[in-house]
């Protein structure tokens, strides 16, 4: 059975959800795995070496951890024609999941890209990757930021698909790098890009309109939402592993513990309710990409101004 090419850019100073996150992936994977471990620096590489060694499942995955600097000579090779990718690459590190995986792998090999902070509770199978398109994780509204980033790149004429998600993304190492770098200097408009981990979003957005695919399905691959009760009740004291008791874990393949849910993936595994062990090994449909239209993104944008004029993000900027 091929084995399925998994990435994860990570640190160890996010050891205290991402080792929930890895050893879930280890035990539930139903489909052998070689697992790339992309990391900043030696002192990393020893901390997740000694981690994924202690983790009981790992028999019949392989797995490597890469630094940064590991991958410099492959960078000069492959992004050499390529300025603006090559500063993408030595910008915030979250960039790299656009980056480094390109770097490992060969032409239209698979690329299973995952957030430090998924979660898989259950038994299950990957999605069968595209032959060509891309697959991410959806979300309501978006994650894409920062506002000025996303006006600049719609008036450029940008196509951006709309409720993205980054916690996962499929697709094959068929990028087209002449375009991508076309992108970024767009988006960079001679500047530096904001130094924001959400600027990947804006990326992985324009390319899935460039070269189509869909969404995970949202109810088999979900998504933490900071609905307005969740805001209201960790406000009042709530504490946050109990606003996860009411996530579906029993019916997911991956739960996406975005925002602050992933400071409370201890608590709410120690609870017993995040481990269901279902057999997920089903294929899901794809949905479709929804385009973020200017008059949309203008429509939300003004909104969200009235809110913040009115103080909601003041009262509930929590959760």
């Amino acid at each position: 059975m091929a084995r399925r090419r998994i990435f994860v850019v990570l640190s160890r100073r996010s050891l205290g959800y991402s080792r929930l996150s890895l050893e879930s992936l280890f035990r539930n994977s139903l489909e052998p795995m070689d697992v790339h471990l992309i990391t900043d620096s030696s002192a990393d590489k020893d901390a997740l070496s000694e981690e994924v060694n202690k983790f009981p499942t790992t028999g019949q995955h392989s797995w490597a951890v890469y630094t940064s600097d590991e991958l410099r000579e492959r960078e000069a090779v492959a992004f050499a024609p390529y300025p603006n990718l090559q500063q993408l690459r030595n910008g915030h590190p979250c960039w790299r999941k656009v980056t480094d995986p390109v770097l490992l792998s060969e032409e239209g090999e698979e690329l299973i890209i995952l957030d430090p902070d998924v979660y898989f509770p259950n038994r299950f199978r990957f999605e069968q990757t595209l032959d060509s398109g891309l697959l991410l994780m959806w979300q309501k509204p978006n994650c894409l930021l920062p506002p000025d980033l996303v006006s600049r790149a719609l008036k450029a004429g940008i196509s951006l698909a709309h409720h993205v998600d980054i916690g996962v993304a499929q697709w094959r190492a068929l990028v087209e790098l002449e375009w991508l770098d076309w992108l970024l200097g767009r988006l960079r408009a001679g500047a530096p890009l904001p130094y924001v981990m959400h600027v990947e979003a804006v990326v992985w957005a324009a390319i899935a309109m460039r070269i189509g695919g869909g969404f995970l399905h949202p109810r088999i691959w979900h998504c933490w939402r900071r609905t307005q009760l969740k805001r209201l009740l960790h406000r009042t004291g709530v504490p946050g592993s109990e606003l996860l008791r009411f996530e579906p874990f029993a019916t997911v393949k991956c739960f996406h513990a975005g925002g602050m849910a992933k400071y409370w993936l201890e608590a709410a595994k120690q609870s017993g309710r995040m481990d269901c062990g279902n057999l997920l090994d089903q294929p899901s449909p794809v949905v479709p990409f929804v385009q973020l239209t200017p008059t949309r993104y203008k429509r939300e944008q003004r909104l969200k101004n009235m809110l913040r004029k009115c103080g909601y993000y003041r009262v509930f900027r929590s959760a």
